[in-house]
């Protein structure tokens, strides 16, 4: 059975332009059972939202703003967003809006056990974003060429960043003996990086972004795929155990070739993209090749 969502927008934060989109990314998630949108109506300011709402089947809340500023509209989403959830007619919520004034009640409905999607625009602060299970950027939706002064003020997770995440996941789960799947992978990112959307990075599925990432490996078997360390990663970490193992003295290069092919049968240094075993080594952070008599002695030199 599908889950039912209540989409709720701040007609004050938010372009008519992203209805379509919004609409559109909600029912990945389930059904949308309310529609409402609050602002004030009698303001130019939501000129462009009223030939949306009809063509939409959004209700519109109107709100006027009795004083400066825009808490009445922000109290009027609050106070139905509250008695919606108290009725347990959803399972979830998505809040569309490009400020934080939502914050505090996006972390009392995951505390009642709902789903928060959020939605807003690039100046989106973190702080709202941090509070939702899931939040996009509309400008995504839209593949819009973001404004580069919000850019600089909210950036998107660094790969590098996401790249080590993934590894921690992979390890965490082979230390328990258990393998990590796709779906899996990608719900625990979420819960660790709720702006995360591989969308940010130019690519519509996950498995294209982990293709990027020179320390993962994606394995299908069938529909289902799993996600594990590349062998050459792991190769890396052997040869840096061997050679902290020889001590101040290190390692013969011969030996350690021994040692490796030994481990890894299928090893092939040209795989990796080098001519000669030394150059491989050279290669690895940390290590150093260096002539001993008519030794070439492998040692560690890193921190």
């Amino acid at each position: 059975m599908d889950k039912r969502f209540a989409l709720l927008i701040d007609a004050d934060n938010v372009s008519a332009k992203y209805i379509d989109p919004i609409l559109d990314e909600l029912s990945k998630y389930g059904n949308v059972t309310y529609k409402r949108i609050y602002g004030d109506w009698t303001s130019r300011q939501n000129s462009s939202w009223k030939e949306e709402l009809l063509s939409s089947s959004i209700t519109p809340i109107q709100q006027f703003s009795y004083t400066t500023g825009k808490n009445a509209t922000d109290s009027a989403l609050i106070i139905d967003a509250m008695d919606i959830l108290y009725t347990n007619t959803v399972d979830g919520f998505c809040i569309v809006s490009s400020d934080s004034d939502f914050t505090k009640l996006a972390s009392r409905i995951r505390e009642s056990g709902l789903t928060v999607i959020g939605m807003g625009e690039q100046k989106t602060p973190m702080a709202f974003r941090k509070a939702c299970d899931i939040f996009t950027r509309l400008e995504l939706l839209e593949g819009e060429e973001e404004n580069k002064e919000e850019a600089a003020a909210v950036k998107d997770i660094d790969k590098s960043t996401i790249e080590d995440a993934i590894v921690k996941i992979i390890t965490e789960n082979t230390n328990n003996g258990r393998e990590t799947g796709l779906a899996e992978l990608g719900n625990r990112l979420l819960k660790l990086y709720p702006d995360f959307d591989v969308r940010s990075y130019g690519y519509s599925l996950l498995s294209k972004l982990l293709e990027e990432f020179p320390k993962i490996r994606l394995l299908k078997k069938g529909n289902y795929v799993s996600v594990k360390l590349a062998e050459g990663n792991n190769v890396e970490e052997f040869v840096i155990d061997l050679v902290k193992a020889g001590g101040k003295e290190g390692i013969d290069l011969g030996i350690l070739g021994q040692e490796l092919h030994q481990k890894y049968e299928n090893f092939n240094v040209q795989d990796y993209g080098f001519s000669q075993f030394k150059k491989y080594v050279r290669s690895i952070k940390g290590i150093e090749v260096r002539k001993s008599g008519n030794q070439n002695m492998v040692k560690y030199a890193g921190k």
